[in-house]
């Protein structure tokens, strides 16, 4: 498939892609897509019939989130796509001059992407095995380096949902408690040990009742799309805190995802077998087909003065527990969800050094830093430096990405 709309050779956003989002320029919210450079106002498509075989309300495309436009669903979001696929190919709907002033057309570089969905609830998983395993090594016996309730379900906590922002956002260094080994009492200050997690997050597509649960089988039919996610995290914050309840102070504080959602049918042609479970798990969290996702990703570390390092190159197809799972465990007591909640995989570790997804991995604790271009070194994350994370798919000559997921960290 060609479309008269150039597209870098390295984009992101192909006309096998087609995602969604938000974009803002000055007052005005429209939903949107991307394919190459440009940015397609959906809103304004609507003065057009390029939708006239579908229902669809103007006003559900000029709003600050997706939220209603996913609660059409699939159905109607998929067709939405699959209509704007074919108008964009070179002798489609809108390879029309007339079509060129009418500000449908807009350059990536003129709008600002802006948090896409209206988040109630964020739930954060802790599904890779070899990360889990690198923690247990860590931090308690490294010949039992899993907890025995591991192998068994997706381990997660409810995380805060206010404080996840846009690539691009800044992050402020959190503060907060922490205990020096040796130490008889905490101290209070700025984290000195500020982490990324490399992370895909996904979006519910529809709502369920309390008392509802859904199965395997039927998961995907709730997921409308994927993002890439970074949980930052305060180590040292964390390690004081998070007995017996869980981190808190040292992960609310910030979460960063990419602007645009990639549909679970874009991603069809990138589905694979996971790893194999063992032990056997309990029939409500088995299931049929491939569910993993081969999704490349890629962390950067760029200082103030632009210096760029490349501390990790993974994959979402690592992740022991998959998305299917985890929401099938997320409401098997009957917890129900909402359109716009978000579920962040747990970060993302391969079986090397290279594909770890956290600087408390990479670094082993510190004792193995990352020298940087300037000559400098990084342990964790220092003021002004950026996180800069990446995601894509490629399979017969087809790419599909998911845009950036950058964040600098203010002091």
């Amino acid at each position: 498939m060609n479309s008269f709309i150039y597209i870098p050779d390295d984009s992101d956003f192909t006309i096998y892609n087609l995602p969604f989002g938000i974009f803002q320029k000055e007052n005005y919210f429209a939903a949107c897509t991307r394919i190459g450079d440009t940015v397609i106002d959906l809103y304004q498509c609507m003065s057009t019939s390029v939708f006239k075989d579908i229902h669809l309300e103007e006003s559900v495309l000029c709003q600050r989130y997706l939220n209603d436009f996913i609660a059409l669903g699939k159905p109607v979001t998929s067709k939405v796509r699959l209509i704007l696929q074919d108008a964009l190919l070179i002798g489609g709907f809108f390879d029309n001059d007339m079509f060129k002033g009418a500000g449908i057309f807009i350059p990536a570089d003129d709008v600002n992407m802006v948090l896409p969905i209206q988040i109630g609830d964020y739930t954060d998983f802790y599904s890779s095995k070899e990360h889990a395993t690198n923690v247990g090594i860590m931090f308690r016996d490294p010949a039992n380096a899993l907890l025995p309730n591991w192998l068994h379900l997706p381990v997660g906590y409810h995380g805060r949902a206010s404080s996840i922002v846009p690539s691009g956002v800044p992050i402020r260094r959190p503060s907060g408690q922490t205990m020096a080994d040796g130490s008889v009492k905490p101290d209070f200050g700025p984290t000195k040990q500020l982490d990324f997690e490399l992370e895909m997050g996904f979006v519910i597509g529809k709502n369920t009742e309390m008392g509802q649960s859904i199965s395997t089988a039927q998961a995907e039919d709730y997921i409308f799309g994927l993002m890439l996610f970074n949980d930052w995290s305060a180590r040292d914050i964390q390690r004081w805190e998070y007995v017996p309840l869980g981190p808190f102070l040292a992960k609310n504080f910030a979460s960063t995802i990419s602007p645009w959602i990639v549909t679970l049918e874009a991603l069809e042609l990138f589905k694979i077998p996971g790893p194999l479970q063992e032990p056997e798990v309990l029939p409500y969290l088995t299931y049929k087909g491939p569910k993993n996702y081969d999704i490349h990703l890629s962390v950067d570390i760029v200082t103030e003065q632009g210096h760029e390092k490349r501390v990790s190159t993974s994959n979402f197809k690592y992740m022991y527990w998959n998305m299917c799972q985890q929401l099938a465990h997320h409401t098997v007591n009957g917890c129900n969800v909402r359109i716009g909640d978000l579920m962040a995989s747990g970060t993302i570790s391969g079986p090397t050094s290279d594909s770890y997804g956290s600087m408390l991995e990479i670094c082993w604790k510190g004792t193995k830093p990352v020298q940087m271009p300037d000559g400098t070194e990084r342990k964790f994350i220092n003021d002004g430096d950026t996180v800069s994370m990446r995601g894509w798919c490629e399979k017969d000559d087809i790419r599909i990405g998911f845009g950036p997921c950058d964040a600098q960290v203010k002091r």
